[in-house]
């Protein structure tokens, strides 16, 4: 099943060897972002590596490891979907995110609320991804 990750999920699996982390490294999914996310990742990277305390070094490697079950969409796979995203939400920085699961029609996995405000893309939390995907 091809889903698109929000950066939260990222940064939550970078912070705390839990669920995500688990559902991320899983194989069973095939996890995308928008080319957008990396760069918002490194923009928190100083705050990720104190929460989760750890060092930039260690962050890297978490990242890398990450990133090895995650695929990178380049935004000019889904830069046509951006007018009807901004639409659908309000959140400039989640545009892309939206746009992309539009271009790729898939869902989101995101734990912030604001993303079902909008009834055109289905959205997975944590939990559901857990539950609702035979994982038990």
């Amino acid at each position: 099943m091809k889903i698109v990750l929000d950066t939260n999920i990222i940064i939550s699996a970078i912070i705390k060897n839990s669920l995500t982390r688990k559902l991320i490294l899983n194989k069973k999914f095939e996890l995308l972002v928008p080319s957008f996310s990396l760069s918002e990742i490194n923009k928190h990277k100083e705050e990720i590596c104190k929460k989760a305390k750890i060092s930039p070094k260690q962050f890297y490697i978490l990242l890398e490891k990450l990133f090895n079950y995650i695929k990178i969409v380049n935004s000019v796979f889904y830069d046509n979907f951006i007018k009807k995203a901004s639409k659908l939400i309000k959140d400039i920085y989640d545009v892309p995110f939206v746009a992309c699961a539009l271009a790729l029609n898939c869902p989101i996995w995101s734990d912030n609320k604001h993303f079902k405000q909008q009834n055109k893309i289905k959205i997975f939390t944590t939990k559901e991804m857990f539950y609702n995907m035979d994982l038990i």
